[in-house]
């Protein structure tokens, strides 16, 4: 995942690593306390999707992009979190 996030944010130095990984980390759990319990599943485009999303907002952070780029992450992991299988909700209300 790591090299996907690195392509997509067009950096290639190493010296990010630390900092890439990080926000992939906390994109999962973002994802997850959302209730979103699929957000371990990389291979799953719509979770990729958002940790990516998610990635390119912290990572830009304070540039024109930033607040597109949330409203566009904060979507999609609305979407997830309605969607079906993508949380333990039962729809009436309790896990």
């Amino acid at each position: 995942m790591l090299e996907r996030v690195k392509n997509v944010l067009g950096i290639t130095d190493p010296e990010f690593n630390g900092e890439i990984q990080d926000l992939i980390d906390a994109a999962k759990m973002d994802l997850g306390i959302a209730g979103i319990t699929r957000a371990e599943i990389t291979e799953d485009p719509l979770i990729r999707r958002g940790i990516m999303l998610y990635c390119k907002t912290h990572f830009h952070e304070g540039t024109d992009d930033s607040e597109r780029l949330e409203k566009a992450y904060d979507k999609l992991k609305g979407q997830l979190m309605n969607a079906t299988g993508y949380t333990d909700w039962t729809g009436d209300g309790e896990a």
